[in-house]
C-alpha cells in the first residue's frame, strides 16, 4: 500500500502532460498494451479516463505503426503460403481462417500483443483498413475493462 501511495504521490507531482505522455509510451510496449497501461496510469493516481484514453492512445499508435510496416513488407513479398510457415504461424493462420480479422483481434490479445496480431494479420493477406478498426475496437474494450478493474481494485485497497 505504502508503494502504491509514494507511486501516486510522486505521479502527482509531475505536470499533467507528463503524466498522460508516461501513459501512453508504456502502453505502447507489446505485451503491456492498453490493458495493462490502464491499470498503471489508474495506479499511478491518474484519472481513470485519462489514464484508459492515454493507454489507448498509446497502444493505437505503435499497432497503426506495425500494421502500416507489415502492408508494406507484404506488398513488396508477396503473402506467404501457409506450408511455408513456421508451427507458430500456421496455428495463427489457422485461428484466422476460423474466425477471421474480428475474432483473432479481440480475443487475441489473450495471447498476443496487438502489434503481433495485427502485424501476422496483414502478412496472412487481411485487409490493412479492417485490421487496424477491429484491432482498434479490440484495443478499446481491454484497456476499458481492465481501467475499470484497476479503479475498483485501488478504490478497494483505499477503504481497507
Amino acid at each position: 500500500m505504502a508503494v502504491i501511495e509514494g507511486l501516486q504521490e510522486w505521479t502527482a507531482g509531475l505536470p499533467a502532460v507528463l503524466q498522460w505522455l508516461g501513459v501512453i509510451a508504456v502502453s505502447a510496449i507489446p505485451f503491456v498494451e492498453s490493458y495493462f497501461g490502464s491499470v498503471i496510469g489508474v495506479v499511478a493516481g491518474l484519472n481513470p479516463v485519462v489514464a484508459i484514453v492515454a493507454a489507448v492512445v498509446g497502444n493505437v499508435i505503435s499497432m497503426v505503426l506495425v500494421v502500416l510496416f507489415g502492408d508494406r513488407i507484404r506488398r513488396l513479398r508477396g503473402v506467404e503460403a501457409p506450408e511455408d510457415m513456421s508451427p507458430r504461424k500456421q496455428r495463427l493462420h489457422r485461428i484466422f481462417d476460423r474466425f477471421g480479422v474480428p475474432g483473432v483481434s479481440l480475443l487475441g490479445q489473450t495471447v498476443l500483443p496487438s502489434q503481433i496480431t495485427s502485424g501476422a494479420l496483414v502478412a496472412f493477406g487481411a485487409n490493412t483498413r479492417g485490421v487496424i478498426v477491429w484491432q482498434v475496437v479490440s484495443i478499446i474494450l481491454w484497456g476499458v475493462l481492465f481501467g475499470v478493474l484497476a479503479t475498483l481494485g485501488v478504490d478497494l485497497l483505499a477503504t481497507a
